[in-house]
């Protein structure tokens, strides 16, 4: 990226990003637009403003707080930046060129980004679960104005693809790439999760939605859907390994792998921490003769690991910025299409009338599966069983089908997803 940094700093005028959602992750991306030269973030906004006004306050700029387009852009003109309450205001202004999706709320961020490609915006994603959900038909309406879709750079997805994309450019194939989860309890809630969320200052409900696995389950899916992927078993094997370097104890390659179809899987409790990894394979002797005396150790061969202990979140952010309006590319995004979702498992028996609580509630936990095999019979996404209601008896762990609930095809959320759904069937890359 040091090219780029180089561009960055000698662009005559700088790239503007707006920035919605400004929690934690989203603050240091607007502290990272601060300190990026050829970045500058031109606005923000959260849906607690005063969450938004403190921020630009503790980094020290000069801002305004508006509440129309007209407002925001003559704050902008007069070099100040915009904070609002409203995200379409950011999502239209004509006067930035990247729009960064940063909330929590999977309605509000197909929303926002569904705005912002009309409104001729490059648009990068921070926000997960939205880009699972409607990332397919986002993408393609970006494509066909010109524009850029993109996850942003930063979390376990994009760091995962750079392996992936490290690995495949020495020649190795892909067989999986994974994830590390440290602790796993799915059928924890918002209220068992309290000691564990306040010591890290989280959400209970994003808290909840960490340990019960939905959102690395998430995670897995993106990293699928954009590179191909499938899952060999429903929720993925996710062994305990103690360290890494010994995943090979753990999972038998031979016969996860077909030789040609990757998978994507995760380990549990696995040190390092934090890290991500994945698995090439490689089989002429001069190759395999090399690796078994380069340390660390990769592996007996011809299945060899590859890891990185670490992703840095909005300290990676701009990069994303920078790739897509220096050279009109994506780090990652849904090319494959649908080729997994994360789709909800009850946490406990349901009655029916119960209204279900999404992501991270009292009421379901999510698990990956592959799109495919539930074409005949479709789970609802975990990313969409919220406010909706059951119409018949769920018992613990059992899966919830979308004919399980009663919800209306025309509402926003559903509505963008059968469409995502559509442009996945007619446009996505098939491996």
């Amino acid at each position: 990226m040091s090219n780029y940094l180089v561009k960055l700093s000698r662009l005559e005028k700088n790239i503007r990003v707006g920035i919605v959602g400004i929690g934690s992750i989203g603050k240091g991306m607007v502290l990272q637009a601060q300190q990026t030269p050829g970045i500058e973030c031109v606005a923000i906004s959260d849906i607690i403003l005063e969450r938004a006004i403190s921020w630009a306050e503790e980094l020290g700029e000069a801002y305004e707080v508006v509440d129309s387009l007209s407002a925001m852009n003559e704050a902008i003109r007069n070099n100040k930046m915009a904070v609002c309450q409203d995200g379409n205001l950011v999502a239209q202004c004509e006067l930035m060129d990247v729009f960064m999706e940063a909330s929590s709320s999977i309605h509000a961020g197909g929303q926002f980004g569904l705005t912002a490609i009309k409104h001729e915006k490059h648009l990068i994603m921070m926000n997960y679960e939205a880009d699972l959900m409607f990332g397919p038909y986002l993408m393609r309406l970006a494509e066909e104005k010109g524009l850029v879709y993109s996850v942003c750079d930063g979390d376990q997805p994009t760091a995962i693809k750079h392996i992936v994309d490290e690995l495949k450019f020495m020649g190795f194939k892909l067989v999986m790439a994974g994830n590390n989860k440290g602790y796993l309890d799915q059928y924890t809630n918002p209220t068992l999760i309290i000691p564990e969320a306040d010591k890290r200052d989280l959400d209970y409900k994003m808290c909840s939605s960490y340990t019960d696995g939905s959102k690395m389950q998430i995670e897995n899916a993106v990293v699928a859907n954009g590179l191909g992927l499938r899952t060999d078993v429903t929720g993925m094997h996710g062994h305990r390994v103690d360290h890494l370097e010994n995943i090979f104890d753990h999972f038998d390659f031979e016969a996860i792998w077909d030789g040609e179809h990757a998978v994507t899987d995760y380990v549990l409790g696995s040190h390092p921490k934090g890290s991500i990894f994945a698995i090439g394979y490689a089989d002429h002797p001069h190759h395999q003769k090399t690796l078994a005396w380069i340390p660390p150790v990769m592996g007996p061969g011809p299945f060899y690991l590859f890891y990185k202990p670490y992703f840095l979140g909005h300290f990676e952010s701009m990069k994303t910025v920078a790739l897509a309006v220096l050279a009109g590319e994506a780090i990652l995004k849904p090319d494959y299409g649908f080729k997994t979702n994360v789709y909800a498992y009850a946490k406990k028996d349901l009655k029916a009338g119960d209204v279900l609580d999404g992501m991270g509630g009292y009421a379901c936990y999510g698990l990956l599966e592959n799109c495919d095999e539930n074409e005949i019979e479709p789970g609802i996404p975990i990313c969409l069983a919220e406010n909706v209601t059951l119409k018949r008896d769920i018992s613990k762990d059992e899966k919830v089908f979308l004919a399980d609930v009663e919800y209306d095809a025309n509402e926003f959320a559903f509505d963008l997803y059968f469409k995502a759904m559509e442009y996945s069937k007619k446009y996505a890359l098939s491996s």
